[in-house]
């Protein structure tokens, strides 16, 4: 059995940008920052890292969060890695690793309720 499954919490960089297949079937890309922080074992201090997660939805979840989550929005994600690759220009591979959301929470302040906004089955 194989699993490819990815689950993130994160605030999203930049509005989600709006796209549309040939097919004209709705696309929304955006990009997630996740934190990550622990504590240095020899000096003690807190540190911090973010990674930054390239997501990409389909349909009608992508025509929701089109219209629902910005800049700043919080979310939690589930999808499956995409792994992508082609030749630039000047003869160079370049690859791209990116999530394929089929499902998203659009997560409140604390004390608010969460709003689940869709989930699209594949």
């Amino acid at each position: 059995m194989d699993l490819n499954r990815v689950t993130l919490i994160g605030n999203l960089t930049r509005d989600p940008l709006k796209k549309s297949a040939p097919s004209g079937q709705a696309i929304s890309q955006f990009s997630l920052a996740t934190n990550y922080s622990w504590q240095d074992a020899a000096t003690k201090s807190r540190k911090e890292n973010v990674e930054f997660h390239n997501i990409v939805a389909w349909g009608k979840l992508a025509d929701i969060i089109n219209q629902y989550v910005k800049k700043g929005s919080k979310v939690y994600v589930e999808g499956r890695l995409r792994n992508s690759s082609w030749k630039a220009k000047d003869g160079k591979t370049l690859r791209k690793t990116e999530v394929v959301a089929d499902n998203l929470i659009m997560l409140g302040h604390r004390g608010q309720r969460e709003v689940k906004l869709a989930e699209q089955t594949q």
